[in-house]
């Protein structure tokens, strides 16, 4: 694995570091105005969700890890574990619910999902960005409202609620952005 400089960490990368694989969600560049410059580094653990503060000097080495990428396809949900079936060797994976965290909702049958992968092991899954869901509920249309930039509380067909802008109706399918959690656009 290649190691890389304390001040080369950026978001997203994930590291080996304490005998745990990390993936770095904050990078903070600090020169004091005494001693030497630092990256303070936010992490949260792949395998327990559990965060670390740590301090990377620019001569200390830490250990990158590449991750394997894989297409799945999601089939079902079987208590409290969803599973995946690869693309191509067809290989069936379970993984808890939580992988997903809060994006949990948005998962339907039949998504194709990207399940990185480091040695044989399934670390996290990420849905796409944008998914069509039809609301549910919501405030009739009112003509003329359409001038103010407002924006108007919806539930979706899975539960999550959105704000849409006011000329959007009920039985309507909108495009959602998983990663914000916005309405995006009609579908």
């Amino acid at each position: 694995m290649p190691k890389i400089n304390g001040n080369e960490i950026r978001p997203g990368n994930t590291l080996e570091h304490n005998g745990s694989l990390w993936i770095a969600v904050k990078v903070d560049h600090v020169k004091p105005g005494k001693g030497g410059a630092f990256a303070q580094v936010e992490m949260k653990n792949l395998r327990n969700g559990s965060k670390l503060n740590e301090r990377f000097r620019s001569a200390d080495k830490v250990e990158r890890v590449r991750l394997e990428q894989k297409d799945q396809q999601f089939l079902y949900e079987n208590a409290g574990m969803l599973v995946f079936m690869d693309m191509e060797t067809y290989d069936q994976i379970e993984l808890p619910a939580d992988i997903l965290g809060d994006r949990r909702p948005f998962l339907q049958d039949g998504m194709k999902v990207v399940v990185e992968f480091y040695e044989e092991e399934a670390l996290s899954a990420q849905i796409p960005q944008k998914v069509t869901c039809v609301i549910v509920e919501t405030e009739p249309v009112v003509k003329g409202q359409t001038a103010a930039n407002s924006f108007k509380p919806a539930v979706l067909d899975n539960g999550v609620k959105v704000m849409v802008p006011p000329f959007v109706g009920q039985d309507e399918s909108i495009v959602v952005n998983t990663e914000t959690m916005e309405y995006s656009e009609r579908a």
